[in-house]
Order: structure tokens, then C-alpha cells, then sequence
């Protein structure tokens, strides 16, 4: 039985000009074996659950740094649900404030990765959400 690769859509959401975190969770992410599709800047909510859908993607990675994530997030949600994708895990990281966190999980974060957050958990976390469920299952 072979292992399946663990593909990863990377968003940056909102108007957020910069990048260097999620570049360097990306290479991290292709370095632990992982196949990673990159949105780059600025997207909507929307455009990210429709590429996921597109890419079959096993999770979601979104990078946020302007501080719209309380807004962002519920739409993003609402657009996989609408889509039938709830199903797919989403991991945020970015600048948040601690309160915001349980906020994000009570919409459906499976974990949130403030700044400074070690660049190893990340990809642990996401090597393990993507093996899960019927995601990480060999098609």
C-alpha cells in the first residue's frame, strides 16, 4: 500500500501585501513531502474554497496579517459549506490576538499558529489532518 501525498492549498486572504511566513511553511510543507499549491496575495474568501474544490485539496493553510481574520474566516467557512467541503481542514496562522483563538476554532479552525509559532508544528499538524478521515485515504 503506498503513501499518498498530502496536497496543501497555501491562501494569503484579504489585503495582506506580505508573505514571508507563508513562503517559508510552503517550502517547509514541500520539504516534508507534501504537494503544495500557492494562491499568493490577496484573494478572497471565495476564490480560496473554489481552488481547494479545484485542487482536491486535504487542507487548507491561510495566512493572515492584517488582522481581518474574524471576518474573513466565517466567509471562507460559509464557502466550503455551500460547497459541500466542509470536510476539508483549515489551519490559520498570521498575527491574531490570543482572544481571537477559541473564536476561530468555535468557526471551524482545526488549529491556529499565531506568529513565532514553531515552523515543525505547523507541518506536523498538517501532515496530520491530511492523513485523517477520508481525506487521507489512497484514491
Amino acid at each position: 500500500m503506498e503513501e499518498k501525498t498530502i496536497r496543501v492549498l497555501m491562501a494569503k486572504i484579504g489585503l495582506d501585501g506580505h508573505d514571508r511566513g507563508a513562503l517559508i511553511i510552503v517550502q517547509a510543507l514541500k520539504e516534508a513531502g507534501m504537494e503544495v499549491i500557492y494562491t499568493g496575495l490577496k484573494n478572497v474568501p471565495e476564490t480560496v474554497a473554489e481552488i481547494a474544490l479545484q485542487e482536491d485539496v486535504d487542507v487548507i493553510g491561510i495566512s493572515i496579517l492584517s488582522g481581518a481574520h474574524l471576518v474573513v474566516v466565517p466567509i471562507l467557512m460559509d464557502e466550503l459549506k455551500k460547497s459541500d467541503a466542509e470536510d476539508i481542514p483549515v489551519v490559520l496562522g498570521g498575527v491574531l490576538h490570543p482572544d481571537d483563538i477559541p473564536k476561530l476554532k468555535e468557526m471551524g479552525i482545526k488549529e491556529v499558529f499565531p506568529a513565532g509559532s514553531p515552523v515543525e508544528n505547523a507541518v506536523e499538524c498538517i501532515k496530520k489532518l491530511g492523513m485523517a478521515g477520508d481525506k487521507g485515504m489512497i484514491k
